[in-house]
């Protein structure tokens, strides 16, 4: 096996549970997000040689995995990403409350939130991943826990 195979049949061992739960965002639920994390992993080790290595692997397998699950969700049954938040992000019966703020995050910008906090992809990688630059993910960042934080208070006050 050559050495680009075993990164990421090294990073499928260490990171897949994040890669599940972050696809998970997009395809509704984490069994077909966890078929779409096999097939875009497959897909990376058979495409391997087209990794140039700019920027980190583990972006371009997050490339690979969200285009996954994009063609996913075309083929299949249309599934709600404003519905969908995985359990690692957050367990929606032990707060509704954050589970709906969360709920409210326009799609794009939850699905940020989960590569950083969850996904624990740093900046530089998110952006890369997103076709963003590094100061739009740290603007969206912010703006995501400006609105979480709103939200959250106003909730607060209500009850």
């Amino acid at each position: 096996m050559d050495e680009r195979a075993e990164a990421i049949e090294s990073l499928y061992r260490e990171r897949y549970g994040r890669f599940r739960d972050g696809i998970a965002t997009i395809t509704g639920d984490r069994e077909s997000a966890r078929d779409v994390v096999q097939e875009a992993f497959a897909r990376a080790l058979r495409k391997r040689r087209g990794f140039r290595g700019e920027g980190s692997l583990e972006a371009w397998v997050w490339r690979i995995a969200l285009r996954t699950a994009r063609e996913h969700l075309r083929r299949g049954p249309a599934a709600s990403l404003n519905g969908s938040i995985p359990a690692a992000l957050h367990e929606p019966d032990r707060d509704p409350v954050l589970a709906d703020a969360l709920r409210s995050l326009p799609a794009k910008r939850r699905l940020i939130v989960f590569l950083r906090y969850f996904a624990d992809l740093s900046y530089a990688q998110i952006a890369e991943l997103c076709d963003v630059s590094e100061g739009t993910v740290g603007a969206t960042l912010a703006q995501a826990r400006a609105a979480l934080e709103e939200q959250l208070q106003e909730e607060g006050r209500r009850g």
